[in-house]
C-alpha cells in the first residue's frame, strides 16, 4: 500500500517478530501505526526458528502459526558425548517465513498499515520535527516516533545508537534441507569441536534447518562450512545407524556418506546472518530509547550471547515499549527492558567466554554435558537452560544446588 505524504502516529521499520508484535499491540489501542517490510518475500531470515516454552507460554496464541512443537531434544558435546533430554514443556520450531507471515498478518488484521517497501530515512534537524522515510521511487511517510526493529544490521540503530563492535557481532549461517527419507528427524544441537558456539539440527514442518552459530571476531568461513557439511552428514548417517557417530564417519560409512552429501549438494539452500552479542560495557552505556526513537529486537541488541537465541526478548521487548507509549511515558521503555530482561543478558555476556572456555581439563560444555549425564539435579537444570526457563543470574547457585541433591 503506497499513501504519498501520509502521516502517522508512529513508524516502525522492520517486520519480523519485534515489528509486527509492537505494531499489533499499538493499533489495537488506535494507535496510527506504519509498518514497513522491506524484504524480499524469497528471503527468510536466516534463523533456527526455535521459540522457547517460556515464549509460548508467556504468549500461546503464538501456537497458532504453522510450525512443529518439540518435547525432546539431543545434545552433543564437542567429543561427540549424546544426551538426551525430555523438556517439561514443549518449545516450537518455525520457518521464519511462516512465524512472520503470522505475526504481521495479525498485526495487518489489527489496524496496522504494513506497506511493502524498502525505506530510507532522513535524520530529524530537532526533535521537534517528524521523521520522514522514503522509498525509492520517492514516496514519502512521517511521524514523531520512529522504532527501528530491522535487525543487527539496523541502519536506523547505527545512527541514533551507534554501530556495534566486530567482537560484538555473531555470525549464523547454514542450509534448508530435506526431511530425511527414513529413520526419525530429532531436533539436535551441537557444541563444535575447537569453536565457540554450537550447530542445530532443527526439524521443521516441510524441511530441516541446519546452522552454526558462532562469534565474528574468530570467523572462518570455509573451516566452519566444512564443520557443517560433517554436521550434516552425520545427522543423515544417524538416521541409518542410531549408533553411528555424529562427527566421525568410520570406513563402512564413506559409500553412503558420499551418496548423503551428493543429494545435499544437490537440494540444500544456504542462508546466513549476523546477531548481536553484546559485551559487557556495551549493556550499561547503550541505550535503546531517546526522544522520538526506539528500537526493539535484534536492533537494539537484545539477543543472548551464549545462544544467540533472540526470538523471546524481540517479542518482549516489542510489549514493554508499546506498554510505555500507551501509558504516555516511552522513555520509561529503557528503565523496563532492564529491569525485565536486562541483567540477564548482561549476565550472558560475562558468562560467554567461560562457557566456551575450558573447565577441568576440557571444555565446559563437554564437562556440563558429561556431569548431566551422570546427575539427574544437574541435567534437570539444563533441561529447563534449554527452554528458557532457566536464567544466567541464579545458574551457578542452582547448578551447585542440585548437584548436592541425593539422586
Amino acid at each position: 500500500m503506497k499513501m504519498t505524504g501520509k502521516k502517522f502516529d508512529i513508524l516502525i521499520v522492520g517486520a519480523g517478530p519485534s515489528g509486527s508484535f509492537a505494531a499489533e499491540k499499538l493499533a489495537r489501542r488506535g494507535v496510527r501505526v506504519a509498518l514497513f517490510d522491506g524484504r524480499p518475500a524469497d528471503e527468510p531470515k536466516a534463523c533456527g526458528g526455535g521459540v522457547t516454552s517460556k515464549a509460548l507460554n508467556a504468549w500461546p496464541h503464538l501456537l497458532e502459526a504453522v510450525g512443529r512443537t518439540v518435547s525432546e531434544i539431543e545434545l552433543y558435546s564437542p567429543a561427540g558425548k549424546r544426551l538426551h533430554l525430555k523438556l517439561k514443556e514443549p518449545f516450537a520450531i518455525y520457518s521464519r517465513t511462516a512465524f512472520d507471515s503470522y505475526l504481521r498478518d495479525r498485526a495487518s488484521r489489527a489496524g496496522t498499515h504494513v506497506i511493502a517497501e524498502r525505506v530510507s530515512f532522513r535524520a530529524r534537524a530537532s526533535e521537534a520535527e517528524d521523521w520522514i522515510l522514503k522509498s525509492r521511487d520517492g514516496v514519502i511517510w512521517s511521524a514523531p516516533l520512529l522504532v527501528a526493529a530491522d535487525g543487527a544490521n539496523s541502519p536506523i540503530a547505527k545512527k541514533l545508537a551507534g554501530a556495534l563492535a566486530t567482537s560484538e557481532m555473531e555470525v549464523a549461517f547454514g542450509y534448508r534441507a530435506p526431511l530425511p527419507e527414513r529413520g526419525d528427524a530429532p531436533t539436535v544441537v551441537a557444541f563444535l569441536p575447537g569453536w565457540a558456539g554450537y550447530a542445530w539440527a532443527f526439524p521443521r514442518v516441510d524441511h530441516i534447518s541446519f546452522g552454526i552459530a558462532t562469534s565474528q571476531d574468530a570467523f572462518d568461513y570455509q573451516a566452519l562450512d566444512q564443520l557443517l557439511w560433517n554436521f550434516m552428514v552425520g545427522y543423515y548417517r544417524q538416521r541409518a545407524n542410531r549408533k553411528a557417530n555424529l562427527w566421525r564417519a568410520r570406513a563402512q560409512d564413506k559409500e553412503n556418506d558420499a551418496l548423503i552429501k551428493d543429494n545435499l549438494e544437490r537440494e540444500a539452500e544456504r542462508y546466513a546472518a549476523r546477531i548481536p552479542g553484546l559485551a559487557v560495557k556495551t549493556w550499561d552505556t547503550r541505550h535503546a530509547v531517546g526522544p522520538g526513537w526506539a528500537l526493539l529486537g535484534d536492533a537494539a541488541g537484545f539477543a543472548d550471547p551464549v545462544t544467540g537465541e533472540g526470538i523471546y526478548y524481540a517479542l518482549r521487548s516489542a510489549e514493554l515499549f508499546a506498554d510505555s507509549y500507551l501509558a504516555g511515558r516511552p522513555l520509561d521503555y529503557e528503565r523496563r527492558w532492564r529491569e525485565d530482561f536486562g541483567r540477564e543478558l548482561r549476565r550472558a555476556s560475562e558468562m560467554r567466554r567461560r562457557f566456551y572456555g575450558n573447565f577441568w581439563g576440557a571444555p565446559f560444555t563437554e564437562r556440563m554435558i558429561e556431569l548431566a549425564g551422570a546427575h539427574r539435579g544437574i541435567k534437570r537444570v539444563l533441561s529447563e537452560l534449554v527452554a528458557g526457563e532457566q536464567g544466567y543470574v541464579d545458574l551457578k547457585r542452582k547448578l551447585a544446588r542440585s548437584a548436592i541433591k541425593p539422586l
